[in-house]
Order: structure tokens, then C-alpha cells, then sequence
């Protein structure tokens, strides 16, 4: 529900909120909080509420005294897993600098600012994710291990199903913060699940996708397992991916549907998916782990597809990010690429350039493009190519470094 300021300001005081998350991402998509009473929520509209954002990965390194978040009004929801009586409310905000300018490091305004490109064109973008995940038991400490909840594959049903409950609490969780899965199965991986979305509104699609991940992990632990969104995190069993789906609107009408076949419009927007698709796959597989997963995948997800549709309402879908990525600088590339095939009236590839296949490889094709520098601020990249090749380092160093980094990466993916 889209909310202003002012009924914002009213529903706090209706619905007896006594805390207000303040929510935003760091650059590598881990979702970060800034709580305050819901006093003074007046004035963070107005004036913002200043932090001190050493430790914020990606924020840090631009050295900022202090920075201010800038709620959004239109992104209000409780938290149902919260107290009832003095209930916690969150907002996601913008991350600005003390005068009021734009953060180059705020991965959600720079989606924003590529949503607002397509719009010039005459486009409205509507995003959908499909988003693979794994159930873990837990020890006797409450901490993960490396057991997954069940052995069952893909579709099964209770009893082989022991995800079933917690599919079931995470939906309806969703449901109450105004956000409608389309459906949910068990994977093939043994504690695997899936829960898939419907495309929506861009924003709102990237924010409930943010919504979506911490959900995911609350009512796991709730539940009394772990869950993970490590991209391979059994080495001999199925990886998981985020399968991202897009669409154009012109004047309310698919702009990719051309009597149930393909447009020009989108084939140019998957050509310049496609073409970019090497120079992006940092940014959708940014940790080692992810190309463990991606040498298990068959060709066919490697590309760009037009999923057959009944009615018609044609898609693209991208399946090789994996759900470890930050979302807003995936879903940011995503609608560059696409929307610099549509100006260039590029073509489909007949087949598609092959991805790097390590790390490594991802790092170099991506600091030598010159797409990802016009697309991402210098700020934003600088961080991102020392953070990945220092991971990237670690990784080959030893196999204890190699677990070492596992370890720590599956405590917060």
C-alpha cells in the first residue's frame, strides 16, 4: 500500500507502534536496520535520522563522518513476528549524505534511478523472482549446521516434506505484510525449498524481495532450523538460484507480446541482456561459492529465455543470478543492459557468450567493462572489485582458508 508521510504518522499512532525499523541495504544486498521510537519518526521524515555507518560493508570505505536515513513512507509494514502490544513497524529508506545528496553507495537508489531511465523510454519494468533456499537443522546451542531438515526431492509431500510448516508460516507472514507469493514446492535438493512471486511494480518488487529474504530467515529460526541462501552450500547436491523474470508495459500494454510471440522490443531488450551478460555475472554470482553451483547448471540457464506463456503475457527470464546477490545492483544491470539493447536496436545472440567461470574471472570481465563502469558509480566499484578480490584471494589460498571463508559467508548469506 502506497502510504504517505501523514498516514504514516497516523497509522503509528492508531495501531499503538512503539518501534520503527529503518531498513536499508549494504553494498553487497545484506539488509541493515537503524531502530527508533516511533516518537521520533516525525522528525526522520523531516530532518532524517543520522548514523555513523563504520562496519556498513561498502559504506565505510567512503569514509563518511555520518550519514542519514530518509524513511520512505510508501514502504510501511509490521513486522507480525513482533510483539502485538507495542508493535515495530519498518520503513526502508534513503541512504544520503548531511546535505541531503544521494549516497553513491545506496544500491536501492541506484535501481530506482534505472526504473526511472525505462520510464523516460516510455516503460513501465514489472519484476518477478523465483528464489531457491535451503533448511537446516540446528544444534543443541541453536546454532546451523550442515544436516539439512529432510531428504525428500523435488515436489515430494509430508512426511518426506519437512519444509512444508515452515513454506506454509513464511507465505502467510508475507500475506500479512501485503505480499502474495504465487506458490512454494520443496526443490530437488534434500532441505531444499522455493518460494516463486508473481511480477509487480519494480520497486516494490526489488523491496519485497528484501522483505521476502528476512522473512525467510525469521520464521526459519522460529521454526527451530537454519535457512540459507549460500548459493551451493552441499557441495554434492543442487545449488540454488534466483530465476528473475521481466517484463515492459507500454501505456498498460506488454510491450514484448506481439500476437504470442516476441516483439522487437523484447528481443532487443534480451539481446542487450545477453550481450551483458559475462560483463554482469559478478554482480549476480558474487561469491566463490556461486561458481561451484554454476558448473552444475545446464546450459539453458546460463541464458536469456522467453518462457511460453498462455496468456501471452510474455516475460524474460534470467536464471543464472543466484540469491546471494544484492538484488538492487541485480535487478540496476538488469534494466541498463535491457534498455541499452533496446536504443541500440540490438539482435538475439544465436547463442549465448560463455559466463566466467570462476571468481576470478567474473572480477576481471567486470572491471574491464565498459558497460558496469557507465552503469555503477566509481564508488561503488572500487569497493566492490577489492572486497571480491580479496574473497577471491582467500579462496585459493589454502583448503582451510577455502572453509574458513564458507564458514563465515554461510553464517550471513
Amino acid at each position: 500500500m502506497d502510504y504517505t508521510q501523514k498516514e504514516v504518522l497516523q497509522f503509528v499512532r492508531e495501531n499503538d507502534v512503539k518501534f520503527v525499523r529503518l531498513a536499508f541495504c549494504d553494498i553487497f544486498g545484506v539488509l541493515k536496520n537503524f531502530s527508533i521510537l516511533s516518537s521520533e519518526l516525525e522528525s526522520a521524515f523531516e530532518h532524517g535520522i543520522a548514523f555513523n555507518p563504520c562496519g556498513i560493508d561498502g559504506f565505510s570505505e567512503q569514509n563518511p563522518a555520518e550519514l542519514l536515513l530518509v524513511p520512505d513512507p510508501s514502504t510501511l509494514t509490521l513486522l507480525p513476528w513482533r510483539p502485538h502490544e507495542g508493535c515495530v513497524a519498518r520503513l526502508f529508506c534513503d541512504v544520503r549524505q548531511l546535505d541531503g545528496v544521494p549516497f553513491a553507495c545506496d544500491t536501492r537508489h541506484l535501481f530506482k534511478m534505472a526504473v526511472s531511465k525505462t520510464a523516460r523510454l516510455g516503460y513501465r519494468c514489472r519484476i518477478g523472482s523465483n528464489c531457491e533456499f535451503y533448511l537446516f537443522k540446528t544444534n543443541e546451542f541453536g546454532d546451523p549446521t550442515l544436516s539439512p531438515q529432510d531428504l525428500a526431492g523435488y515436489l515430494d509431500v509430508a512426511p518426506l516434506d519437512k519444509g512444508e510448516n515452515v513454506r506454509r508460516d513464511i507465505c502467510l507472514t508475507l500475506e500479512q505484510m501485503d505480499i502474495t507469493p504465487e506458490s512454494s514446492h520443496h526443490e530437488a535438493g534434500p532441505g531444499q525449498n522455493e518460494i516463486d512471486f508473481k511480477r509487480s511494480e519494480a520497486i516494490y518488487a526489488a523491496d519485497h524481495f528484501t522483505t521476502f529474504k528476512s522473512v525467510v530467515k525469521a520464521i526459519s529460526a522460529r521454526n527451530g532450523v537454519y535457512a540459507s541462501f549460500m548459493p551451493k552450500p552441499l557441495a554434492d547436491r543442487c545449488g540454488s538460484g534466483l530465476h528473475v523474470t521481466v517484463s515492459l508495459y507500454e501505456n498498460g500494454i506488454n510491450a514484448f507480446h506481439n500476437n504470442l510471440k516476441p516483439s522487437r522490443i523484447c528481443d532487443q531488450f534480451r539481446a542487450g541482456i545477453q550481450r551483458r551478460l559475462p560483463e554482469m555475472t559478478l554482480f549476480f554470482n558474487p561469491l566463490a561459492n556461486s561458481y561451484e553451483r554454476l558448473h552444475d547448471r545446464a546450459p539453458y540457464s546460463r541464458d536469456v529465455h522467453v518462457p511460453y506463456d498462455v496468456k501471452g503475457d510474455l516475460k524474460l527470464e534470467i536464471k543464472s543470478p543466484d540469491p546471494a546477490c544484492n538484488h538492487y545492483l541485480a535487478f540496476t544491470l538488469i534494466l541498463l543492459a535491457g534498455v541499452d539493447g533496446i536504443e541500440s536496436s540490438a539482435r538475439p545472440l544465436q547463442k549465448q557468450p560463455p559466463l566466467p567461470e570462476t571468481l576470478g574471472q567474473a572480477i576481471e570481465t567486470a572491471s574491464t567493462s565498459d558497460f558496469i563502469r557507465a552503469a555503477l558509480p566509481q564508488a561503488v566499484r572500487n569497493t566492490y572489485f577489492k572486497r571480491k578480490t580479496e574473497e577471491w584471494n582467500i579462496y585459493n589460498k589454502s583448503k582451510d582458508d577455502k572453509e574458513l571463508l564458507f564458514n563465515r559467508q554461510f553464517l550471513c548469506i
